[in-house]
């Protein structure tokens, strides 16, 4: 497969909430030490066509603003499967 770069947009940035990621081995309180994956949504366009599409996010890789311009990767024979360089 291959990919070719193009910009992107965040329109979303949902925190899930439900996927408690615990890094410390001892807690205080039930959110000490909690880090939260995201689900954001990017818009870009390929060929004057527009796609919007939603990526799952580590919870340790750092979360972009709404309104920031992201490198999307895009596969030349399928643009909805992309990948985000954050």
């Amino acid at each position: 497969m291959d990919y070719i770069k193009t910009t992107g947009k965040v329109i979303k940035v949902h925190k899930c909430w439900y996927i408690k990621v615990n890094q410390k081995p001892i807690r205080i309180h039930s959110l000490d030490g909690a880090a939260f994956p995201h689900i954001v949504t990017v818009e870009y366009e390929v060929d004057g066509r527009k796609y919007t599409k939603k990526k799952f996010l580590n919870y340790n890789i750092t979360c972009p603003n709404v309104g920031s311009d992201v490198d999307v990767y895009y596969d030349v024979e399928n643009p909805k499967k992309i990948r985000l360089n954050l």
